[in-house]
């Protein structure tokens, strides 16, 4: 008998029949036996794997959309009461060339082969829960929810755990993620779930399932299923974090006064509670928030204010699920709002919410009561999201929130608004379609307020063929004059906007230098509310190269039209005022992004254009150095030349980013911020060490100084440690 032939033959049976078991997408999750021990060391080696039934042929989605992965990979999932178990190999043939640098939890995979995995706990195909790693062990998750384009909420930080190994056939990887860390119907023992792996030395990304390029891992919707989730619990469902925080600060109102100093220590904490495997309840009390990262600081030569993004972690969990028409943003809720004023913190007291599904419908409900500060009296803020599920892949949804300041300066005010997203994946057979509309207003936001409704209120529609290689959008909205959302944010008010976009990307499949071409046509006109024109733009990349090394270059041309209708003062200091008027301005861009997974690299943009009644050269440079694994560094410069008949000035932008991850449990940070404008320099750092998923401790500390008189003076300087610890029961 022919050995050799025969080992063979059982090896094309086993990969037949287990494409057999995954044609359809589908495949089962083992469920572990009371006496089937599993050693989490990334290794794979228990018996019970070779039982499990495995996920392979994952096919590329670039750079040959369709063709098998040049490097195979093979998934399983076992499972017992507590915990889902997922076990890869990865394999790779040049296991020498596997790129990783990064370790710190959520750091940007962009630079590294990776490996990354959705659970769809609903099997609703509209949201579900990420998860990824790298061959480092990195740790990356978030929370997926699909609408206009789909987005992750990566601040979410679910409590689970991953081991890696590596060896001659590449590398493997074990996660452990409790059931009490998911939300899920407990009736349901049939999950979507999708596989995807970047090879970043070749640029390739292959997925098992929605591997086309209008498809991908953030839609659940093209995902597998995964059967047999049965007998899983969540235990008692009570989860309990309590804090405690000490901090002392030096302060100073202005360059010429004396630093005044003060000590003090706080505690608090949330307690969760799993009211069923859907729905999550917490309270909080004393929330602090001194471990959240500084705001990247901005020079603002614009008209209107600049939204920053939510940093802290509280209002961070289930925010996926207040988004509110996310692509036309009337952000009727706004989280920046509670607890913060100009940036400085105020005192949260105490806090509830309640995040989940109840059948087919989404909630969220969130009551927070803020304390006075200075002259600001106490405050109560409620905000309450519900979004119904219809269809296969659409939702209706409303939105409502209250803000209620304590004294009789204000009235009650609140905001409500409704939602319609109808979307199909099988628009023309297989292409993506999604319809938008929304509306909100708010009740009147002072006493006497004779404004209508219409005044107060937003509205509008878009439509979105997101695909490739054609991708377009066209969205039109208004905003009333006196719209104001007591909890919300708004820029620009007084509008009607018109906003048509299309972009063409096809791929060059036959060279060994270019991977795509890309033209785009950027059309924005917006109009006053009696129909005038306000603000027009034209931009058109006339040619966009992504080539096959991961570099990318993009030429722009652009115009734009303003109508002035107040006297602009650009730096807030009067130095440069710009008068009422018509303006034309023309110019050009050109982009110049590396490779991330460079050792060092980073991306330029040159954009010269006119500007009111003169001109501005604008440079905007990140550089990031990566010398070791582990350590990170991002200097960003942002510069303005501006030439106006009324003057020139020159504006600076400074920030260097640093970090070294010792692992993916320890790590410092240092941040530095400059600008000549404010003449604030400003530094962050922070040691962070997380003890044990859910369990951390933070070290922050502070300091910014001021220019006066040609030199810096310290105006603040602030120290904090505080540790959080996660019970479970």
């Amino acid at each position: 008998m022919n050995y050799k032939t025969v080992g063979i033959s059982l090896i094309f049976l086993l990969c037949a029949l287990s494409l057999s078991a995954q044609q359809d997408g589908t495949f089962a999750a083992y469920k572990l036996a009371p006496d089937e021990t599993l050693v989490l060391d990334g290794r794979l080696d228990e018996p019970f794997w070779s039982a499990v039934a495995t996920a392979t042929a994952f096919r590329q989605q670039e750079p040959l959309e369709g063709q098998l992965a040049s490097e195979q990979t093979a998934v399983q999932v076992a499972f017992d009461e507590k915990n889902l178990y997922i076990g890869v190999r990865l394999y790779d043939s040049e296991p020498g060339k596997i790129k990783a640098y990064q370790r710190r939890r959520d750091a940007d995979l962009a630079t590294d082969d990776f490996f990354a995995f959705i659970l769809d706990t609903y099997d609703d195909q509209r949201s579900a829960f990420y998860f990824e790693t790298n061959p480092l062990g990195m740790m990356g998750d978030g929370i997926l929810r699909t609408g206009q384009g789909s987005t992750i909420n990566r601040d979410w930080n679910g409590i689970w755990r991953v081991w890696i190994s590596r060896d001659e056939k590449g590398w493997m990887a074990e996660f452990r993620i409790p059931f009490m860390t998911l939300n899920f119907n407990p009736n349901n023992d049939t999950w979507g779930i999708n596989f995807l792996r970047t090879i970043r030395r070749k640029n390739e990304i292959t997925l098992w399932e929605g591997y086309r390029r209008n498809q991908g891992i953030e839609r659940p919707q093209d995902a597998g299923k995964l059967t047999g989730l049965s007998g899983i619990h969540q235990g008692l469902g009570l989860e309990a974090i309590p804090y405690a925080i000490a901090s002392g600060s030096q302060r100073r109102l202005d360059p010429e006064n004396p630093m005044q100093g003060q000590h003090s220590f706080n505690a608090g904490g949330e307690l969760n509670y799993n009211i069923n495997p859907n729905l999550k309840a917490g309270v909080t009390i004393n929330t602090d928030f001194a471990e959240a990262e500084v705001d990247d600081r901005q020079v603002n030569l614009t008209r209107f204010p600049i939204l920053l993004p939510e940093r802290r972690d509280f209002f961070l969990q289930g925010a996926n699920v207040f988004q509110f028409a996310p692509s036309s943003n009337p952000n009727p809720y706004f989280s920046r709002r509670i607890g913060l004023q100009d940036g400085r913190p105020i005192p949260i007291r105490y806090g509830g919410r309640v995040i989940g599904r109840v059948r087919d419908t989404d909630i969220g409900l969130i009551h927070v009561k803020t304390g006075e500060a200075g002259e600001l009296p106490g405050e109560n803020f409620t905000v309450a999201r519900v979004l119904q599920n219809i269809s296969s892949e659409s939702t209706i949804g409303a939105i409502y929130t209250r803000r209620e300041m304590e004294g009789d300066s204000l009235p009650v005010r609140e905001t409500f608004g409704a939602d319609i997203s109808l979307s199909t994946s099988k628009f023309l057979g297989n292409k993506n379609f999604q319809f938008e509309t929304f509306f909100v207003g708010h009740t009147p936001t002072f006493f006497n307020d004779s404004s209508s409704l219409m005044d107060r209120s937003v509205r509008g529609l878009r439509f979105n063929f997101p695909n490739q290689p054609w991708d377009a959008h066209v969205s039109y909205r208004e905003f009333g004059i006196r719209y104001n959302p007591a909890v919300g944010f708004v820029p620009r008010v007084g509008f009607r906007r018109l906003q048509p976009t299309i972009t063409y990307n096809p791929l060059i499949e036959k060279s060994n230098v270019l991977r795509e071409l890309s033209w785009q046509y950027y059309f924005e006109y917006l109009m006053l509310m009696n129909w005038e024109p306000a603000t027009v733009n034209h931009r058109l990349r006339f040619l966009g190269l992504r080539f096959e090394s991961g570099d990318i270059l993009n030429f722009s041309v652009l115009h734009n039209y303003e109508f002035l209708d107040f006297t602009f003062d650009i730096l807030r200091d009067g130095a440069y005022l710009i008068p009422e008027g018509r303006y034309q301005n023309r110019g050009f861009s050109i982009e110049a992004i590396s490779a991330p997974f460079r050792k060092i690299g980073g991306a330029v943009t040159w954009t010269n254009m006119g500007f009111w009644t003169g001109r501005q050269t604008s440079l905007e440079a990140d550089i990031f150095m990566r010398p070791l694994i582990g350590l990170n560094m991002t200097l960003s410069y942002i510069h303005s030349k501006v030439d106006l008949e009324q003057g020139n000035f020159k504006t600076h932008l400074l920030r260097l980013n640093s970090s070294y991850d010792f692992s993916p449990w320890v790590s410092i940070n240092f941040n530095v911020q400059y600008d000549n404008v404010t003449e604030r320099l400003g530094t962050n750092s922070r040691f962070i060490w997380i003890l044990n998923p859910g369990n951390t401790l933070f070290i922050v500390h502070n300091h910014n100084w001021q220019r006066f008189l040609d030199r810096l003076r310290p105006m603040e300087i602030q120290s904090t440690i505080k540790l959080a610890y996660t019970f479970r029961f």
